[in-house]
């Protein structure tokens, strides 16, 4: 399994680079050394990406590593739909649909692929800053009174995400009025000095709510103890493998990350130390296994870490892979909601995906 991933993240992007850096070599009308300077460029846009995965960008200042990470990060998605584009024009030369002359020194074909690639990241990018409110509506009868919940995932706060828009966020958050907050991991993108350095606990100090959550695969990347650190410092109840109760009427179980899955509880042993009177809310980072958690009797699910593929078609492979990758879904009596995220990973770029935050209204019945 191992070995399959990295081939996913290194060889393939590799791969991909040389037939990009071939195609540009071959459309742009310029002279060899124009072309050679373009490819160069282009291909060194590229493989910042892999300077990102190596944490290398925590050498350098925090304006520089931010651009850094920003290039290198944004390129693996605009790689992604030049890929698309040249597969296309390849498969059209094959069945005589598009003629020879459109992919060797044509300037008309390489600047409706600038505008094409620069129209729809342009896009992408004023997209992912409209976060979308998701209301969402629940029902128990072990509730005597209603509750207000705002529900979130994968902020990814870091080189890209910052206290900035951080603060935005929390503005959003408390406009709602909620009775407490949940976050279903990933608040942490990787390397926690940008957080550090641009002092983001202050910001969840500002939060007018008590805040729950658990830990997602990218604080166990960054080193947990360092989050757990910033949870604390942060003021949010971090739950690994835990419960608060809230109200004597609702709790909330936050379970350990996927990734560490020999040691993590399961959630039938989690579910054994809860009274049964009390409305459930699991907080579960990665959706795999939904059956388990209905199994076990659990009322409401929260997870995210899909992001359900932050841009198509991506998207179409996450609905693929996961039982629900975005939005609400029940089974049996047990309600999840899979939110495709408030920030993401990486380039920020939303193509056919969005960026949202829950408001839910937890209704009694009693």
């Amino acid at each position: 399994m191992r070995s399959m991933w990295m081939f996913i993240f290194m060889v393939l992007p590799l791969l991909a680079v040389v037939y990009i850096g071939w195609h540009v070599w071959a459309i742009l009308p310029f002279s060899r050394l124009w072309k050679t300077v373009a490819v160069i460029l282009l291909m060194g846009c590229f493989l910042l990406f892999f300077f990102g995965l190596r944490r290398q960008t925590d050498n350098y200042s925090l304006p520089v590593a931010q651009v850094l990470y920003e290039v290198g990060t944004s390129s693996i998605f605009i790689m992604l739909y030049l890929v698309i584009i040249f597969l296309v024009l390849d498969l059209g030369r094959l069945v005589h649909l598009v003629p020879r002359s459109l992919l060797f020194n044509n300037w008309q074909t390489a600047l409706a692929i600038f505008v094409l690639i620069f129209g729809v990241f342009l896009y992408g990018n004023i997209h992912y800053y409209n976060k979308v409110r998701v209301p969402l509506e629940l029902t128990s009868k072990k509730l005597s009174r209603d509750y207000r919940v705002v529900m979130v995932s994968d902020l990814h706060l870091g080189y890209h995400n910052t206290r900035k828009e951080l603060a935005r966020w929390v503005d959003m958050i408390n406009a709602e009025k909620p009775d407490f907050i949940l976050i279903a991991g990933d608040l942490i993108d990787g390397s926690i000095r940008p957080l550090n350095e641009e002092r983001m606990t202050e910001e969840f100090h500002r939060l007018k709510a008590p805040v729950y959550a658990c830990l997602g695969n990218h604080e166990h990347f960054g080193g947990d103890a360092n989050a757990r650190q910033f949870y604390q410092d942060a003021g949010i109840h971090l739950l690994i493998d835990e419960t608060a109760v809230i109200d004597s009427a609702i709790v909330v179980i936050g379970r350990d990350d996927r990734m560490n899955f020999r040691h993590r509880m399961s959630v039938d042993s989690l579910m054994a130390t809860v009274d049964s009177h009390l409305y459930t809310i699991v907080l579960d980072h990665q959706p795999y296994d939904l059956d388990r958690a209905e199994k076990a009797g659990v009322d409401f699910q929260l997870s995210g870490h899909t992001h359900r593929g932050q841009v198509w078609p991506i998207s179409w492979i996450t609905d693929a892979i996961y039982e629900c990758s975005w939005g609400s879904y029940q089974r049996g009596d047990t309600q999840y909601y899979v939110s495709s995220g408030l920030g993401l990973w990486g380039g920020k770029f939303r193509i056919g995906t969005q960026s949202e935050y829950v408001v839910a209204t937890i209704k009694g019945e009693n």
